[in-house]
C-alpha cells in the first residue's frame, strides 16, 4: 500500500523492546518542534530538576509511576494516565517496579534540566536505533 510507504506507523509497546537499560529515553518520532520519546524506568535515579522554558507530557504506557513535585507533594500514575508538568516546576519521578513511559517534549528540553546526573542523556544519546 502506498499509504504505508509514505507514513511511519508503529506499535508503541514493540518499541520498548529496543530499549537497553533503565533511565535512557529514546526518540521514536517528531511532531513539528517536539520529540516523542519512550523510556523505561525502575528505581529512583531521576534527580530533582525543572525545565525552565518547556512543559513536559508524561503518558504511562505500562506500570506505575510515583510523580513528585517539590514543595507540593506526590501522586501515583498508572497505566493509561497522562500528566503535563508545567515549565519551571521542580519534579522527579520513580518506580518500584518497571514502568514504561511515553514523553512529549520540545526539542530544546534537556533530559534532566540543568542538573547533570549519572542518568543524564544528550539528544544524540536519545536518538532511537530501532
Amino acid at each position: 500500500m502506498i499509504f504505508m510507504k509514505l507514513y511511519n506507523t508503529m506499535k508503541l509497546i514493540e518499541k520498548f523492546k529496543g530499549i537497553k537499560g533503565y533511565f535512557s529515553p529514546k526518540i521514536i518520532g517528531e511532531v513539528n518542534d517536539v520529540y516523542v520519546k519512550i523510556v523505561t524506568i525502575k528505581g529512583d535515579k531521576v534527580p530533582w530538576h525543572a525545565h525552565e522554558d518547556e512543559d513536559e507530557l508524561f503518558y504511562i504506557v505500562e506500570g506505575k509511576l510515583l510523580f513528585e513535585i517539590k514543595n507540593e507533594g506526590s501522586f501515583s500514575m498508572n497505566t493509561g494516565d497522562l500528566f503535563i508538568i508545567k515549565k519551571g516546576i521542580s519534579h522527579r519521578v520513580s518506580s518500584q517496579k518497571e514502568c514504561k513511559i511515553m514523553l512529549i517534549e520540545n526539542k530544546t528540553t534537556a533530559h534532566t534540566g540543568t542538573v547533570k546526573a549519572e542518568i543524564t542523556k544528550s539528544i544524540q544519546q536519545q536518538q532511537s536505533t530501532n
